[in-house]
């Protein structure tokens, strides 16, 4: 058989599998329900401030000093803050930063754990040894502890805080890439793609990688709740987004601060923290199960 023909037989394989993934996830009400909190979750915060401004005339940063820590109203719909901001849309914008947070910092993860794991299977040997051992090594360091040093040695910032996340939340992904590599490496398609002369970095790049999206892909979708609950921990340490941003870990701390004069201050944002968390992490369990190769009809 031709290297063409191998190759597209690959490509049609795994065509094959994600449409029985998309059907089986499909056929999972309960996994459709979460993706949708989700998607609903991902809207109103792109655009509930928005549609709160055009509903009260309050921006997410419009000060009231007049009416600070007030109740619920039918203008303000959960009260204000200590400043007199509207509540509702602080929490909304507060969810558009920690979903940024979470997305992009695992995206930096999943960017240096792919690249890491497929070198070290690919290559094999010794530089997979010494790779490898070096991952050991940083599992055994507390990342909070490294994301701490990070955010007090330099000016905080929200592209160090992508960084900081993104660097310590790799290790557990190059490992399951490196495990995919290694499975795929001595497969027929690459083994043609050797015999045509094609270099390392194509053959990594354009047969490789592509076959350890479904793990990329799980990995990935259960890493951005735990990144979003790390930047609320650390921002209940003074290192989370710093100001004028606010996401829902800084609400939550302020909210924490005035909870016995306004309870609602931190009932809020940790309300709607719990549900993306919640919806983010079982979305993510249905996608694996979905991916999953055991799962398919032979």
């Amino acid at each position: 058989m031709s290297d063409a023909a191998i190759i597209a037989g690959t490509s049609e394989k795994s065509v094959s599998i994600w449409q029985d993934a998309w059907k089986r996830l499909r056929r999972n009400k309960a996994s459709m329900t979460e993706g949708g909190i989700v998607a609903i979750v991902i809207v109103l915060s792109l655009a509930g401030p928005w549609l709160v401004y055009l509903y009260n005339g309050y921006g997410y940063d419009t000060l009231d000093l007049d009416n600070r820590l007030a109740d619920p109203t039918l203008t303000h719909l959960l009260g204000t803050d200590t400043l007199g901001r509207d509540l509702l849309a602080r929490v909304l914008y507060g969810s558009r930063i920690s979903l940024m947070v979470g997305f992009v910092s695992t995206l930096i993860s999943l960017l240096i754990g792919v690249a890491y794991g497929a070198i070290a299977g690919y290559f094999g040997g010794r530089l997979d040894e010494v790779m490898m051992r070096a991952v050991d090594v940083l599992y055994s360091l507390p990342d909070i502890i490294f994301i701490v040093i990070l955010m007090a040695l330099f000016e905080r910032s929200l592209l160090l805080l992508f960084v900081a996340l993104g660097a310590t939340s790799w290790l557990t992904m190059a490992r399951i890439v490196r495990g995919q590599v290694l499975s795929v490496k001595n497969e027929p398609f690459v083994e043609a793609s050797r015999c045509i002369g094609r270099s390392n970095t194509g053959i990594i790049l354009r047969h490789i990688v592509p076959n350890t999206l479904g793990p990329v892909i799980t990995y990935g979708a259960l890493t951005v709740p735990s990144v979003i609950l790390a930047e609320a921990f650390l921002s209940f340490l003074g290192l989370g987004v710093p100001p004028p941003a606010s996401s829902l870990g800084v609400l939550a701390e302020e909210g924490a601060q005035a909870i016995a004069v306004h309870p609602i201050l931190l009932i809020a944002p940790a309300t709607l923290m719990a549900v993306m968390l919640l919806s983010l992490s079982l979305f993510g369990d249905a996608l694996r199960d979905a991916l999953d190769p055991g799962a398919r009809k032979v």
